[in-house]
Order: C-alpha cells, then sequence, then structure tokens
C-alpha cells in the first residue's frame, strides 16, 4: 500500500483534488471537526499522513511515505534526500526580500554590510547573501518575521510572499526575488527505483493529470 504526505494548510485541498483525480480520495481530511492524522482511501489502495508543509521532505526521506507533496520552497530551505519528480503547478509564491517602505533599500546589494536579516528560511536566506557575497546576519523566525525591519531588529527579510498583501499592510515592499516555488512531488528515492507498491505507475498518472488544462474531481 502506497502511503502519500500530505500538507496541511493552503496545498492541502489542490494536493487531495490532484489525488481524487487519479482515483485516490482523501477528502475526509477537509472535513470540519476532522482530527485523524492518518486515512485510507476508500479503495484501501493508499494510505495519506496529513502532516506540516516542513515536515512532508521529512516523512519521505525516512520512507514513511513514498510519495509527498510539499513546497519547492521547502525542498531548498531543508535540502531532503528525496526524488524531485514533478511541478505540480499550484501553490504559487515566490521568497522574496523585504524592506519597510521608508527605509533607502531598494536592492540587496544596498543593504549595509553586516546589516541584519530576519528569517523563518535561515539557509536559504544565507545562501542568497552569499552569492551575492555580502555578509549579513541572518536573524532565525519562526513566525512574524515582518516584525524584524518594524521594530528595526532587522534591516530586511527574507520570506514566502503570495499576494503580498500581508507585506503591504505592515509598510513593508519586497525589492529581490530569490525564486519562485510551487507544489512538488517527491518521492522516496530507493521505492521510486524498486517502484514499490506500483508507485511509478502511481507517478505517471499524476504526470497525465498535470498536463491537463484542469483536474477533474
Amino acid at each position: 500500500m502506497i502511503t502519500v504526505a500530505l500538507p496541511k494548510g493552503a496545498l492541502l485541498k489542490d494536493s487531495i483534488r490532484l489525488l481524487q483525480a487519479i482515483g485516490l480520495d482523501f477528502s475526509a481530511f477537509l472535513e470540519s471537526g476532522n482530527r485523524q492524522l492518518q486515512i485510507t482511501d476508500p479503495t484501501n489502495t493508499a494510505k495519506a499522513l496529513l502532516v506540516r508543509n516542513s515536515d512532508v521532505s521529512v516523512y519521505v526521506e525516512y520512507g514513511q511515505a513514498q510519495l509527498g507533496v510539499v513546497g519547492y520552497d521547502v525542498l531548498r530551505e531543508k535540502s531532503a534526500n528525496v526524488a524531485q519528480l514533478v511541478d505540480l503547478g499550484f501553490g504559487h509564491c515566490r521568497m522574496s526580500v523585504a524592506v519597510k517602505a521608508s527605509s533607502p533599500y531598494r536592492s540587496s546589494l544596498e543593504l549595509p554590510l553586516n546589516g541584519r536579516v530576519a528569517s523563518k528560511f535561515v539557509h536559504c536566506a544565507y545562501d542568497y547573501f552569499q552569492s551575492l557575497d555580502l555578509p549579513v546576519e541572518i536573524i532565525p523566525l519562526s513566525g512574524s518575521v515582518e516584525l524584524g525591519p518594524i521594530t528595526g531588529m532587522s534591516e530586511a527579510i527574507v520570506d514566502l510572499v503570495a499576494t503580498g498583501n500581508t507585506l503591504r499592510e505592515n509598510g513593508l515592499i519586497e525589492i529581490d526575488v530569490l525564486f519562485q516555488s510551487t507544489a512538488r512531488l517527491i518521492a522516496h528515492p530507493l521505492s521510486y527505483r524498486l517502484d514499490t507498491d506500483g508507485l511509478c505507475t502511481c507517478i505517471e498518472q499524476i504526470r497525465r493529470q498535470v498536463s491537463q488544462p484542469a483536474l477533474k474531481v
């Protein structure tokens, strides 16, 4: 039986719609009041784990799930040992550098040497500023990174941006984009190579669905 790690939050609904399109129904995760973290498809051919987006690649890397749906931002941040198979085309966002709109900075290269940058994505931020050969201090935060520049704790932030509304509402602006992010299908490398439980057939069905103009639920 194939096990799929599904992400809580913004990617969940589209992930479930995609799997429904290939005959796997995990829509029980969307029911109000649901507290289950593991469910089996009604056909008894697959089961799903409901985990944090940031943990999907961990479950797949360690073999507790053969497949997973996860944001590309997480893959960049964690550098997990998983097979990256398909860009699923939903969950569009971008990893950006942002500053206070009232600041003088309009490019990452204008930030001061050894300036402070707050981020939940420490490795992404570090790699980016290393590529610019610009020494900065990365301040790790778990949430509300927008408060970094607002309170004066940091000159800038590195964070995921979808609509940009949160930035605008807090007086921040984007000045650079590190990379674009979408949901990706990943697999446990050995399970993928060995085609465990017909994994490759499932992956090919997903590939075909993604190439279609719209998913059919």
